[in-house]
């Protein structure tokens, strides 16, 4: 799969193209939409689903020096007055605050993210390391290679092996055709 592929396929999902096609009117610095929206679509497609099928969010990635509650949630109900037509959860998420709470959700410590496309870079499995930004400029640090043949790999920036199993665990529940390498 090339990067042309890869963006004609994310857009079969009406959700990801309408996203993509506004989020350069939420004027958040970097943003991407980012995960399973772009990864689950693609395998949706490649499985004979509907594109759309068991998505359960949309992440918005952006990163902002301000690390306040109070300008992540000006950014989020910015971006719930530009997509709440959808009839989808879009999860927005500036990433120079995930160190804040992550230890609080997962009980493990992160050193502070430097930017959207570092945060994309630490997702569990490498496939999954996608993302598209508001110009529609693909991010995808491991390639294409292993999300379009279903093949799941730990990422070596994200040693969490718990977390690392329950996710493919829950990939290959949705998609059984997904293996791991």
């Amino acid at each position: 799969m090339n990067s042309a592929e890869f963006l004609a396929t994310i857009r079969l999902n009406r959700a990801n193209a309408a996203i993509l096609d506004r989020l350069p009117e939420l004027e958040a610095p970097q943003a991407h939409l980012v995960a399973g929206a772009l990864f689950q679509t693609v395998w949706n497609v490649r499985g004979g689903q509907a594109p759309e099928a068991g998505i359960r969010d949309y992440d918005l990635f952006y990163w902002d020096a301000d690390p306040s509650y109070e300008a992540e949630d000006a950014v989020i109900r910015r971006a719930a007055a530009l997509f709440g037509d959808l009839g989808v959860r879009v999860e927005v998420r500036n990433q120079a605050r995930v160190h804040l709470w992550f230890p609080g959700k997962h009980g493990l410590t992160r050193p502070p993210i430097r930017s959207t496309r570092e945060g994309i870079d630490q997702f569990l499995v490498e496939c999954t390391c996608v993302g598209v930004d508001a110009s529609g400029e693909l991010y995808a640090p491991y390639g294409l290679a292993d999300l379009a043949a279903g093949l799941l790999r730990p990422n070596p920036r994200n040693h969490t092996p718990g977390l690392y199993a329950a996710k493919v665990a829950d990939y290959r529940a949705r998609w059984p055709w997904l293996r791991e390498g």
